[in-house]
């Protein structure tokens, strides 16, 4: 029997919680395995200048507008946008720009299950000291990937319905501080025992030379997509906010936390990567295919490498829960369904879009990530910003951002009036060149070549 939804809007029990939840959302397997990897493709230290630049000039405006918007309202991504529209005495079909950011959030999850199964994959294998033989336990056919799937996307929806306090916040202020932890430890590891002045040089010795447009639009794309915004993450977390939190600061420690973890990301990974000999450019095969080999001739490679990707598991959950998080949170505001069935019902139609993934990569490629990545998120982005600084009047946002500094929220708007749209809008136009013009403008511009 369906449920009805709650009569009250739920809250973060501390800002504790809070901040763990949306660095979870935030730090995702785009921090262990996209930033390495497209810092190796990228020139090394010159993407990390340009990455940093894009996190404080691009992604933290956006943060901060996207937390407003939801605590002003106090609603799901769709319902915040409308009502602040109205409010401002603007069309309500500015709910659009909720609705774009919902169903590319839910989009992403459907295939990030599907990559974060084979996670849960090579941690199990790792520990029943699978790593080194011919046939690692528990994987290698489309049967496992179709069970791991299964699994990750079971104990998302788990969590999910289990609430706000019971479920997102139990689970986020336990495993987080873990991954915390773990990442400490291994980076730790991996820094005394493989190449730590290679990695370091690699990582933070700027080569100006290696700067171009090409690496202005990768690093930008990874600083706005890692931070998790224009997926109605950060409006519905920002929902349960309470009206006296300080979303400037907390957006401030989002930030910094989700691009340290990345940069401690490339301190863990790279270290190893040069004291095996490894490419550091090889892209997506280097953790699923070259980082499993080398823990095969470490000391205790099978635990360490067990622990390395259960670390990434860790991110790949707490990120997941908030993806399902904005849909569910919609359709128990709008519908009798209840939190467990809203998660139920959700969770499963993106595992049945996901198995189509298990089964075709071009499927994953050429249409789920097209479409999510290429074009609903830099489009949903785009669209906040207009949102936030063109529609809703600036004494509202003014009002929100209480707790800013005049320095700080002058330079908040300008950001986010004049040069996020602009930032946004080239990785749209560019994206879409690519994938549907052949790159033309790309090659007219000499970007990626």
């Amino acid at each position: 029997m369906a449920g009805s939804a709650p009569s009250a809007h739920a809250h973060w029990s501390s800002r504790f919680a809070f901040i763990m939840a949306a660095v979870g959302s935030a730090v995702g397997l785009g921090n262990l395995w996209g930033f390495p990897f497209r810092t190796g493709a990228n020139g090394g230290s010159a993407f990390v200048l340009v990455y940093i630049a894009c996190v404080v000039f691009i992604a933290f405006p956006v943060l901060m507008a996207e937390l407003s918007i939801g605590r002003h309202a106090q609603k799901s991504a769709v319902s915040s946008t409308r009502n602040m529209a109205r409010e401002a005495g603007k069309s309500g079909n500015w709910s659009i720009v909720g609705w774009i950011g919902m169903i590319a959030g839910f989009l992403i999850l459907t295939t990030y299950s599907v990559i974060a199964g084979q996670v849960m994959a090579f941690s199990a294998a790792g520990f029943a000291g699978g790593f080194g033989q011919d046939e690692m336990p528990f994987m290698g056919s489309n049967s496992w990937s179709m069970f791991w799937h299964f699994a990750f996307m079971f104990i998302t929806v788990l969590v999910v319905s289990r609430g706000l306090k019971g479920g997102i916040e139990r689970v986020v202020t336990i495993l987080m501080p873990l991954f915390f932890i773990l990442l400490a430890a291994l980076t730790v590891y991996a820094l005394i025992t493989g190449e730590a002045g290679q990695a370091f040089a690699y990582l933070f010795q700027p080569d100006f030379s290696q700067i171009d447009g090409g690496v202005f639009v990768s690093a930008l794309g990874q600083a706005f997509f890692s931070v998790g915004v224009a997926s109605a993450i950060m409006v519905t977390y920002g929902s349960y906010l309470n009206k006296d939190a300080n979303i400037a600061s907390s957006s401030v420690i989002i930030c910094t936390a989700d691009t340290l973890v990345a940069l401690v990301a490339g301190l863990m990974i790279f270290p190893i990567v040069f004291s095996f000999g490894l490419d550091p450019a090889v892209g997506f095969n280097l953790i699923f295919e070259a980082i499993p080999n080398v823990f095969v001739d470490m000391p205790f490679g099978n635990i360490i490498g067990g622990a390395f990707f259960f670390l990434a598991f860790i991110a790949a959950l707490t990120s997941s829960i908030s993806l399902l998080e904005a849909t569910v949170a919609f359709v128990e505001e709008h519908s009798d369904f209840g939190r467990m069935q809203a998660a139920l019902l959700f969770g499963g139609f993106a595992f049945l879009i996901g198995a189509g993934a298990v089964y075709s990569q071009e499927f994953a490629a050429n249409f789920i990530d097209l479409i999510s990545n290429s074009i609903l998120l830099p489009l949903g982005g785009f669209l906040v910003a207009v949102f936030a600084g063109w529609v809703v009047p600036k004494s509202l946002m003014r009002e929100e951002l209480s707790h800013a500094s005049g320095a700080m929220f002058g330079f908040f708007h300008i950001m986010i009036r004049y040069i996020v749209p602009i930032a946004v809008g080239l990785i749209l136009i560019l994206g879409l060149d690519s994938n549907f013009f052949g790159g033309r403008l790309n090659a007219l511009l000499g970007i990626g070549g």
